[in-house]
């Protein structure tokens, strides 16, 4: 089957799942703050690390220090992608759900990767994975990391009119 055929089938099999969907629907709807990684490349390694100071993300040889497990989960699947910069939600109730969204689309896409191209040749399915990565980041880029510092409302009424 052809490798760009096959990316597409992928993608409409994850439907409501698809990574960049989750994050223009869900993520980009709520109040977020923009948030940018340094030299971010695809093929390094992601790691979290638990240590005296906290939870930190290492990327590569990078180390981010992280507020919390939920934080690091979350920026973690956006690190693994290469993404340059992404929008993080500021309400700290709604990253930990998030993240297990992203994770599971994650690791959904990969097992479908191995399901549908299991035929094929360790080469093909790298490259169907590689295929599948450019375009994930290539819609978030799209969409956009959010603004750099969130909006406050000044209103204070709390009953809407």
């Amino acid at each position: 089957m052809n490798l760009c055929n096959l990316g597409m089938k992928i993608q409409e099999q994850l439907g409501e799942t698809w990574l960049p969907r989750i994050y223009r629907e869900r993520i980009l709807g709520l109040r977020t703050r923009s948030y940018q990684f340094e030299n971010a490349k695809p093929s390094e390694r992601v790691v979290i690390q638990h240590t005296l100071l906290g939870v930190e993300l290492k990327v590569g040889r990078r180390r981010l220090l992280c507020p919390d497990l939920a934080t690091a989960r979350y920026l973690s699947v956006f690190a693994r992608l290469g993404c340059k910069a992404v929008a993080v939600p500021y309400d700290i109730t709604k990253i930990s759900h998030l993240a297990d969204e992203l994770e599971s689309s994650w690791y959904r896409m990969l097992l479908l990767v191995e399901q549908e191209a299991r035929v094929e040749s360790t080469r093909f399915r790298g490259r169907l994975r590689g295929l599948l990565l450019a375009k994930i980041r290539t819609d978030i880029e799209a969409a956009g990391p959010g603004t750099r510092v969130p909006e406050f409302r000044q209103s204070t009424k709390q009953r809407l009119k």
